[in-house]
């Protein structure tokens, strides 16, 4: 029998509401414990707590679940109880006084609710995500997947699968028959209608990108002003502004939200090839290698000498000497502030194209790597004559659906994902 565990699922006290969450087989004999009589299930009621030795804890709103309709799929109590940390140690202190019941494990309670077929894999991911959203983006992703956009997609894939299966069990069952022909009529270009779903789900921006942030690398040489306006893009002195060439050494990053879209702006050395500087020659390696990994690149040398794909930005319009570039992304001062707000809503744009969709599901590393699978074994089915191949390789792509979404798993990747909650969700 499944242990019953308890603990604050409102966040860290003080609060003007701390919310204590009871989930397990002896959560109403808890509840009865600390209140002495029985409740209407779903019901909200006003109740003094009380310990074993009969002293008032607090004065609550209560709230009883029955099983197995519940956030957890089991028997589930609330305790809406004022927010002070002492209220709260103290009620949790009566609670771990009852035989049987144990202070939860971070992220036990959705554990619970995945075990008992409340939510799936891929709404348990979208719900860590959501937890962890810091920006408007973040949050609307977040919530598609918690709330089963992506889901809902996989079975219908799921379903289709098995329809394509159940023809090619039949063509198995009747082969040796003359009125049935090896392939079903119209097999493999539904087959290729499926592949086709998932390549273009595979080909979408993933939500992976969200938590990393846009990734916006400035590049340039030596006293270029990359560092100054990288400070005037996270609006904070991070990197440090110098005449002398060679100040900036090593890549600084640092996240900052822009019109509710994510981003990890990099400042980098000042590219040059004839340093005798061995520290800074270090720097100089690692800024041509953030510029493999960036999003996007803004360059603030000469115009054409950046890499191809980087966009040119016209820097230092505030200068006396400055010679304005043709083509550029954006005309700025970072002195002045001139163009700085115009640069943002280019980038922003940027971003936004480059990543999900607000409200549209989107894959993360994961459930990306479950979706290829599936797909490849398409393909393979695809180009198979040999009915029982063609079967061995549609049964793998079910199998991929089915990691997708959590029916075929593993400990050590639930480990993983359910630590990354707090402890009482």
């Amino acid at each position: 029998m499944a242990e019953t565990i308890f603990a604050v699922s409102s966040g860290a006290p003080p609060a003007a509401i701390g919310v204590i969450r009871i989930s397990g087989p002896d959560a109403q004999k808890a509840l009865n414990l600390l209140c002495g009589r029985e409740f209407e299930p779903r019901r909200a009621s006003v109740a003094k707590l009380r310990n074993m030795s009969g002293a008032v804890l607090d004065e609550a709103l209560v709230l009883w679940f029955p099983g197995p309709k519940t956030a957890t799929g089991e028997d589930l109590v609330e305790f809406h109880c004022h927010g002070g940390r002492a209220v709260l140690a103290a009620v949790q202190a009566a609670l771990g006084a009852i035989d049987g019941l144990r202070p939860a494990q971070p992220g036990e309670f959705t554990r619970r609710a995945f075990a008992n077929g409340r939510i799936d894999l891929a709404e348990s991911e979208g719900l860590a995500d959501l937890l962890s959203a810091e920006t408007e983006l973040q949050r609307s992703a977040a919530i598609a997947n918690a709330s089963g956009k992506l889901s809902g997609q996989v079975e219908a894939w799921r379903s289709e699968l098995l329809r394509l299966s159940a023809q090619i069990e039949a063509a198995l069952d009747f082969s040796d028959e003359d009125d049935v022909s090896e392939l079903p009529k119209g097999f493999v270009s539904d087959v290729e209608l499926l592949a086709k779903e998932l390549a273009d789900w595979l080909e979408r921006p993933r939500s992976d990108k969200l938590g990393e942030g846009f990734r916006v690398v400035l590049a340039g040489p030596p006293n270029s002003g990359k560092s100054t306006l990288f400070n005037a893009l996270i609006e904070s002195e991070a990197a440090i502004t110098s005449p002398i060439a060679g100040t900036t050494r090593d890549v600084i990053e640092r996240p900052v939200s822009i019109g509710g879209a994510p981003f990890l702006f990099v400042d980098t050395a000042g590219l040059r090839d004839d340093s005798d500087d061995e520290i800074e020659g270090i720097g100089i390696d690692r800024a041509k290698a953030e510029l493999e990994r960036a999003d996007l690149i803004l360059w603030l040398g000469d115009e054409g000498e950046g890499p191809a794909e980087a966009y040119e930005i016209d820097a230092r319009t505030d200068e006396a000497s400055h010679l304005a570039k043709e083509q550029s992304l954006a005309s700025v001062s970072a002195v002045t502030g001139e163009g700085v707000a115009e640069l943002k809503m280019r980038l922003v744009e940027l971003a936004r194209a480059a990543l999900p969709k607000p409200g549209e599901a989107a894959l993360n590393a994961r459930q990306h790597g479950r979706l290829s699978e599936a797909l490849a074994a398409l393909k393979g089915a695809g180009g198979q004559s040999d009915l029982l191949l063609i079967g061995e390789e549609l049964r793998t792509a079910r199998v991929a659906f089915d990691r997708l979404i959590g029916r075929a798993t593993t400990e050590d990747m639930l480990d993983a994902l359910f630590g990354r909650f707090c402890i009482g969700k």
